[in-house]
């Protein structure tokens, strides 16, 4: 099973598209993240910058469904691949948080903003 003790208590967690393979983001989890992650087949984080579970979703409604899990050879990653529910995983409001592409010395917008933060993170 994962090896949290190797990560300092956090694993990195890749979330992978089920049906069209796109990588939609990078988190991390805890144990207990794991732990409900695999009891409610939705996707639970650990947020470094709150200290705490996400749910992802939990305020934009854009959750993600698990359809599978993998451990990388190491036992300290996971690769979730998910069903992305309401069409965005990145909280700017696109379907992937990998929306800028590197180009020369900048970078370019390749991404459709599927909504928009302001009117759905009221803070």
């Amino acid at each position: 099973m994962l090896d949290f003790s190797k990560t300092g208590g956090l694993i990195p967690a890749i979330a992978q598209d089920f049906k069209t393979g796109e990588v939609l983001m990078l988190a991390y989890m805890n144990q207990e993240a794991f732990d409900e992650t695999l009891k409610t087949g939705k996707a639970v984080y650990f947020s470094r910058s709150r200290n705490k579970l996400w749910r992802k979703g939990e305020e934009s409604g854009n959750f993600q469904v698990v359809r599978e899990l993998f451990i990388d050879c190491d036992a300290d990653t996971l690769l979730l691949k998910v069903d992305q529910i309401g069409g965005a995983a990145c909280h700017e409001g696109f379907s992937s948080c990998f929306f800028r592409k590197l180009n020369g010395g900048g970078t370019e917008i390749i991404g459709t903003r599927v909504f928009d933060p302001a009117k759905v993170y009221k803070k």
